[in-house]
């Protein structure tokens, strides 16, 4: 028998040379105890110095699914996945063919196309010459370990909710396109954040809000396929990268992906309208790596969010000078209440048929040591700090206490309306709350009227509850801005509201348009038996139209901007019409 034959086959064949009756040698038994023990730990295979397959046990055969027949004879090119260079089994077989051990992981491919690893150790079987005549490879199945490093890897780099890339993936991905001396045109970064989504996590619980965030994921995956990458960057947020759009095509991109959301999400049969906003940030000219990037599209989204509306903004240094501004806005919130800053002034209701007022919306001013700030600058800065609780709070008192003083004063009962943020629908009874600081100031809640916009009806069920219960109470509710939302004929029908007011965009293109979509609303409100006021009334031509088409409350300029408590008595006592 020559040396090149198989070391296995050789003790096989000299064990048959024995009987049980002539005890096999020690060294013999030895080396049948180590094949017993390979056989049974590791997947073995012996190949010749061409690489041939001269032995196979059956452990080979289980995890390649090759028969002992199929792999005889053959090279270990039967297995490759493909996975591995050529310069890897180049450097293999210069290692082991100068009589090297080789030790190292591979990934094969099995008879049935699935792909498993190992680790293989390679031993050279050595002649007289010091030349390898033959190899055994020992291996390790490592693919329930893979598979866990792969799981691990995945988790590491992939949001658990909704599957997407995360932020530490962002992060790296960014990071190299930044690096890449090939990248020519811009890099766009947008940053996008679902509106007041604190409201449906804090009404539905954090599992159904995990399953918007994942309804929400694959409607923006789907818009984004071939467009750009999509990550989850936390909580509500997600970010997208856009590589080679010109400024042009990224404004179309951001418009168009306002659309994603004008559908609502469905939730246990329930449809749940969304709104975003988004910043965006762009390379080279906002930033060149990913820190300011970043930093700068996240500027521009709080930008966003201040201005409301699914708004889109891109970063300027003008939105940087506007975040300083906000941020110093919040630092002097925390004061304001305190130092008794807020007033409130009140804008006339007029009867359009009688002529006469008959109620005021009260509006909030900040009279601040910097001056006198806007609610537009500083309701969002308080919706997003949660300091609009406290600050409604303030308001609701004090038109209740306003309306009692003219009452004492003998002046003729009116109704306040006072808006009502979306987000006190978050507030645990909050409804309560509103009852007992009726309750305290001693009057009637008909002279109470709660404004609320039709973006409450992101969670309707909730939102309806809420209203029912103040409505029974007896406390009027309107709808503000109204079509400017996202209620549907079949969800209005469902609010318990007595009024709806008309946004003043539409009153304005009545002289545009013919009044459209102002004859729609009074002509829906009249079938559903609620009264309508119209705002931002400031020219004859308006005030015509509305009253010709039956508008029963009018609120403007034309009429009287929003006055102090003091004034407003004044026109009580003098009871004139304002026509």
């Amino acid at each position: 028998m020559s040396t090149s034959e198989n070391f296995f086959q050789k003790l096989t064949l000299n064990d048959m040379e024995y009987t049980n009756e002539q005890p096999l040698p020690d060294i013999v038994k030895e080396l049948m105890d180590i094949k017993f023990a390979l056989d049974q730990s590791s997947i073995v295979a012996i190949t010749n110095q061409r690489g041939k397959i001269t032995y196979a046990n059956q452990k080979f055969c289980d995890i390649s699914k090759y028969t002992k027949e199929e792999l005889i004879g053959k090279d270990h090119r039967i297995l490759n996945s493909g996975y591995h260079p050529k310069s890897f089994f180049k450097n293999m077989w210069k290692t082991i063919g100068s009589g090297k051990i080789w030790t190292g992981e591979i990934r094969n491919k099995a008879k049935d196309g699935t792909y498993y690893w190992v680790h293989t150790t390679i031993v050279p079987f050595l002649n007289n010459y010091g030349k390898p005549y033959q190899y055994i490879a020992i291996r390790h199945d490592l693919t329930p370990l893979k598979r866990v490093e792969q799981q691990i890897l995945y988790n590491e780099y992939h949001d658990e909710v909704t599957g997407l890339p995360n932020r530490q993936c962002f992060n790296e991905e960014l990071h190299v396109l930044l690096s890449m001396k090939s990248q020519s045109k811009q890099l766009a970064i947008i940053f996008l954040d679902i509106d007041r989504f604190k409201y449906i996590t804090d009404t539905l619980g954090h599992s159904d809000g995990d399953r918007i965030l994942k309804s929400v994921s694959k409607r923006l995956s789907r818009y984004f396929k071939g467009i750009g990458s999509i990550y989850r960057f936390g909580g509500d947020e997600f970010i997208i990268i856009l590589k080679n759009h010109s400024i042009d095509e990224v404004k179309d991109i951001t418009q168009e992906l306002n659309r994603v959301f004008e559908k609502p999400f469905s939730l246990h049969n329930t449809p749940y309208y969304l709104s975003a906003s988004i910043g965006v940030s762009l390379s080279p000219q906002d930033g060149k790596d990913v820190e300011t990037l970043v930093k700068n599209a996240d500027i521009a989204l709080y930008q966003a969010k201040v201005k409301g509306n699914q708004s889109i903004q891109f970063f300027t240094n003008e939105t940087h000078e506007e975040l300083s501004k906000s941020m110093k806005i919040e630092t002097a919130l925390r004061q304001a209440i305190e130092n008794e800053e807020f007033v409130l002034y009140y804008q006339p209701l007029i009867d359009l048929k009688t002529q006469e007022m008959i109620g005021v919306e009260a509006l909030i001013r900040w009279n601040s040591t910097d001056g006198v700030i806007s609610p537009a600058d500083f309701i969002p800065v308080a919706e997003e700090t949660g300091m609009i609780i406290p600050i409604s709070e303030w308001v609701l008192e004090t038109a209740c206490k306003q309306i009692k003083h003219w009452q004492d004063a003998g002046l003729p009962s009116i109704k306040v309306a006072v808006n009502l943020s979306p987000f006190l629908f978050t507030v645990e009874d909050i409804s309560e709350t509103i009852k007992r600081i009726i309750q305290k100031s001693n009057i009637h809640p008909k002279y109470l009227e709660l404004e609320i916009t039709e973006s409450i009806m992101q969670n309707p069920e909730n939102a309806i509850n809420i209203l029912a219960e103040l409505k029974s109470f007896g406390i009027s509710i309107s709808i503000d801005d109204f079509g400017t939302g996202y209620s549907s004929l079949a969800q209005l029908r469902r609010l318990p509201i007595d009024t709806l007011k008309i946004d003043k965009s539409f009153t304005d293109d009545i002289t545009k348009d013919g009044g459209v979509m102002v004859k729609t609303i009074l002509t829906m409100a009249s079938h559903l038996n609620l009264k309508v006021i119209s705002e931002g009334i400031e020219t004859d031509e308006q005030l015509e139209f509305l009253t010709n088409h039956s508008c029963h409350i009018g609120q403007g300029y034309f009429f009287s901007k929003p006055i102090p408590h003091e004034e407003i008595s004044h026109l009580l006592r003098k009871g004139s019409a304002f026509i």
